[in-house]
């Protein structure tokens, strides 16, 4: 076992029934509870584990497991409440890349995921220790041990020798499928953690005060008064009853245990409040509370781990579930949220307020609702996987200020947007990057990019606005998202149609032309005086009947993906008794097509209009967000039309040099920093990145020598200052271009070294490159998001035009063709101006091999290829800048909690 994995800190994770365990490595203290983990199984286990039914073989198993740390061996153990419940270990077999692996589960608890979600654990220690395979030997009877291997996602064989079996589970393939397995499993276990939640059978208010306008009062008149149909108690020492709901003086007085407590208990009071629900067996906590400091907040945390309650909150508005069995609203809003469809996530009990009533106005209605608060367990993940399994929510609407685990998220909204829109409003936009730029790279990765690169990936739609994101939901909830932006625009007042027209091609729509029959048959239709092209002005003579039948051959056309209607009140419609609104809500068939209106004396930003066969049409007070809506809709529409892409397999990769090339320069440089030029190349060399040739130079001979020895055919060379640190060399003047022969060779050699004497550490030399488009490519690691490709513009110019765009990693295929095609300056890639296409091919693998750096090495902090030249013949980096820092041992796609 290396240092990195005997230090890493003891982590809770999911079991399958919902209950908590702690994953943490074993050592010498535990020796006397893993002997009495296996004196406590039965003799039939004994055999099944160890082949004969012994107790000698508990006492050196025990030996075993708990020896101090020795190479190639790891150990770990799930405990809860204190009591160790599995073990797992490896063994690693000398002078090869496998390890001997065993299993022990305490009697009586199999069939809760122990014995997995040690292995998950376990596969992860022993990938970042280098092993490739595990091995073990079972009993041909042990069927369930057999099962456990077999299901884990990983590619397991079975070798027969008379009653044994000899299984090898391969570690380093089908990381996809593995993946995919323990996403599955942490679902289960994650919706069956918030059933105590979000369907307790009991719940106890817990600060429930006498006085009118204390919170804990009022979560417990919301309770009342929104009809919870389950057992309801208050904790307070004072009272007996409160608002007709019995009291008691403690949680530990209470007649039975409840699922769920809500505390609204001062911040001082809360770790004793939270300690005692652990000790009674409460499942899951709502803590109102908020202004809790750091030794606080770590107790309650500690406390939830140690009993296994999920915890909603600190500083929280409280959750809701309108199940009408349930008729859960533990809040203390104002007013009851409508049953519904949409499940809602918040961080901001403000902005949660202001949803609730947003969707309950619109009759979206909500199926679930969690204020997150400063969300110290449960997230918005955790609520996606919810809504998932529930039955009944089709919509996510979610308010996220931060991500517990980005990766583990994108994974899950990819899948869960597959069925259902998420919705959310992208906060925190404007806030500056999270560190002073060191590189180009670090320059363009804004918080902002990195959270819009998720959003992209993941298919979530992001809007600016609760406003935004309201009027998008109205749309998505009730019409079919456009196929296209292909949109026609009908109007009873001409200039309304010019504003909505404006709208839509601001937002990204096109206003396509008519075809000359669709036109005749509308002019048919329509009063004197009408334009049938798009828009389509029907004048304010229009009638109920004529606006219904424009409409409905719109809406039959091929040629277009979506229908806008825009009214106006006239006194002609109001003299006529015609309503205008009643041709579109009194028309069924618009099902196959998008439609929305826009009623421009409609005091509501959005409503929906209820339509005769049961549906609904949304309708905005402007065409700007009916514009911005629709466009949402089409960019879902293309996301749900994209193949899943995939991440190819690159030749000529090698991980175990690299992560060599990086462990050895960080054992010389222990605090991490900027690597030399050669082992920049070491590293881009084991992922066969193209470099222009070039060498290092620390004397103005060397330099001489070099230049002969690198000369092209027109005899012209480089030269490049170098010092750790230095970023912007074109800034500093720190370049020499167009050096032909050894006198200009020397001159700029002496040149750098009078301008930066103490800082030169030497030159690079490389003939001078031929004629391309420079183009900058870079990584950047995020603590919290993982590792961030950036493509773009390069050159000198890279930071001022900022012309970049970026994907998180691993990066599939399309996320490649994304990630070229996205920039302004991506015509001049397809051969803009005559020059011909660039090597795409060559570009799109430079991308990938990037992307699988970034992914394989944890170490590496930047990465800055600038410029990359691209010509038709190929591509190459021209200058190459490396940050690594030591690595801390974090499994991305390990379950656990946070």
């Amino acid at each position: 076992m290396t240092h990195d994995e005997r230090s890493r800190p003891p982590v809770h994770a999911l079991l399958a029934d919902g209950t908590t365990a702690c994953i943490r490595a074993a050592g010498p203290d535990d020796r006397a509870q893993v002997q009495g983990l296996f004196e406590g199984m039965s003799s039939e286990n004994l055999r099944l584990r160890f082949f004969v039914a012994s107790n000698r073989c508990a006492a050196q198993a025990a030996d075993r497991s708990c020896a101090p740390p020795r190479p190639g061996h790891h150990a770990l153990l799930a405990e809860a409440k204190g009591r160790v419940i599995g073990l797992a270990e490896y063994e690693r077999t000398d002078g090869t890349d496998t390890a001997e692996i065993s299993l022990a589960v305490a009697e009586g608890l199999h069939h809760r995921g122990i014995g997995t979600l040690l292995l998950e654990h376990l596969v992860s220690a022993a990938r970042a220790e280098g092993i490739s395979a595990f091995t073990a030997d079972a009993l041909a009877e042990n069927h369930e041990v057999l099962k456990v291997f077999a299901d884990l996602g990983l590619l397991a064989a079975r070798h027969f020798e008379g009653p044994e079996v000899r299984c090898t589970i391969q570690l380093q393939e089908e990381e996809e499928t593995y993946l995919t397995a323990v996403e599955a499993r942490g679902r289960v276990a994650d919706v069956a953690s918030l059933e105590p939640l979000l369907r307790p059978a009991s719940i106890a208010v817990v600060g429930a005060g006498r006085r009118a306008g204390s919170v804990g009062r009022a979560v417990l008149r919301n309770l009342r008064t929104g009809g919870f149909t389950r057992q309801l108690f208050a904790v307070n020492p004072h009272a007996s009853s409160l608002l007709s709901v019995p009291a008691y003086p403690s949680v530990a007085a209470l007649p039975q245990v409840p699922d769920l407590a809500v505390l609204a208990v001062p911040a001082p009071a809360l770790p004793a409040t939270a300690e005692e629900c652990g000790k009674a067996g409460v499942r899951a906590l709502v803590v109102v509370t908020a202004g809790l400091d750091a030794a606080q907040a770590a107790a309650v945390l500690a406390t939830c781990r140690l009993y296994g309650m999920r915890l909603v909150g600190p500083n929280c508005l409280g959750i809701s579930n309108t199940d009408k069995e349930l008729s859960l609203d533990s809040t203390f809003a104002a007013r009851h949220p409508r049953r519904g469809t949409a499940g809602v996530a918040v961080q901001s009990g403000g902005v949660g307020i202001a949803l609730l009533d947003g969707v309950s106005r619109l009759g979206l209605g909500v199926s679930s609702f969690v204020s997150l608060g400063d969300k110290y367990d449960v997230s918005g993940n955790d609520l996606l996987q919810w809504w998932e399994s529930d039955g009944v929510t089709d919509l996510a609407l979610l308010h996220l200020e931060s991500f517990g685990n980005p990766r583990a998220f994108s994974r899950t909204a990819r899948r869960v947007t597959r069925h259902m829109p998420i919705l959310t409003v992208d906060a925190g936009r404007t806030r500056a990057g999270r560190r002073a730029a060191a590189s180009h790279t670090a320059a363009a990765a804004t918080r902002t990019m990195t959270r819009q690169a998720l959003f992209t990936q993941a298919g979530i739609t992001a809007t600016r606005t609760v406003g935004e994101l309201l009027e998008t939901a109205a749309l998505l909830h009730s019409q079919p998202p456009p196929a296209g932006n292909r949109v026609a625009v009908v109007t009873n007042a001409g200039g309304a149609g010019v504003l909505a027209a404006d709208a839509c091609t601001e937002a990204g729509l096109a206003l396509p032309l008519l075809p000359i029959h669709l036109i005749d048959e509308l002019l048919a239709t329509l009063p004197e005086g009408a334009a049938a092209t798009n828009p389509v002005d029907a004048t304010a003579a229009v009638t109920e009947t004529q606006l219904k039948n424009a409409v409905d051959r719109l809406m039959a056309h091929d040629g277009i993906d979506a229908v806008l209607v825009v009214l106006v009140p006239t006194a002609v419609a109001a003299a006529t008794g015609d309503d205008l609104v009643r041709a579109l809500t009194h028309s069924p068939g618009h099902h196959s097509r998008t439609i929305a209106a826009v009623l421009l004396d409609q005091a509501l930003p959005v409503r929906l209009l209820a339509v005769a066969d049961g549906g609904s049409i949304p309708c905005y007070g402007d065409p700007q967000p009916a514009a911005r809506a629709l466009a949402h809709g089409v960019r879902r529409s293309q996301w749900l039309a994209r193949p899943p892409g995939s991440i190819p397999d690159i030749s000529g990769v090698e991980t175990s040099r690299a992560h060599d090339v990086a462990e050895t320069w960080l054992a010389g440089h222990p605090d991490g920093g900027w690597l030399d030029p050669c082992t920049c190349a070491r590293l881009l060399d084991c992922y066969g990145i193209p470099q222009l040739p070039w060498a290092w130079a620390e004397t103005e001979d060397d330099a001489v020598l070099a230049a002969e020895r690198l000369r092209g055919p027109d005899g012209r060379v480089v030269l490049k200052a170098h010092w750790p640190g230095l970023v912007h060399k074109s800034e500093q003047r720190a370049i020499h271009l167009d050096l032909q022969g050894d006198s200009q060779v020397r001159s700029a050699f002496r040149d750098f070294e009078v301008r930066f004497a103490g800082l030169l550490s030497g030159v690079v030399v490389q003939p001078l490159a031929e004629r391309g488009t420079e183009l900058f490519a870079g990584v950047v690691q995020d603590g919290v998001f993982g590792p961030l490709v950036l493509f773009g513009l390069g050159g000198t110019a890279t930071d001022l035009l900022a012309d970049h765009a970026a994907r998180l990693a691993p990066l599939t295929d399309l996320d490649v063709h994304d990630l070229i095609t996205a920039p302004r300056c991506a015509p001049l890639l397809f051969g803009h101006g005559g020059s011909g296409p660039v090597d795409l091919e060559e570009l799109e693998q430079l991308l990938h091999r990037l992307s699988r750096m970034a992914c394989d090495l944890p170490q590496l902090a930047e990465a800055d290829l600038n410029p990359v030249l691209a010509w038709p013949g190929g591509v190459s980096a021209l200058d190459v800048r490396i940050r690594l820092l030591p690595r801390t041992a974090n499994d991305p796609h390990l379950r656990r909690l946070r």
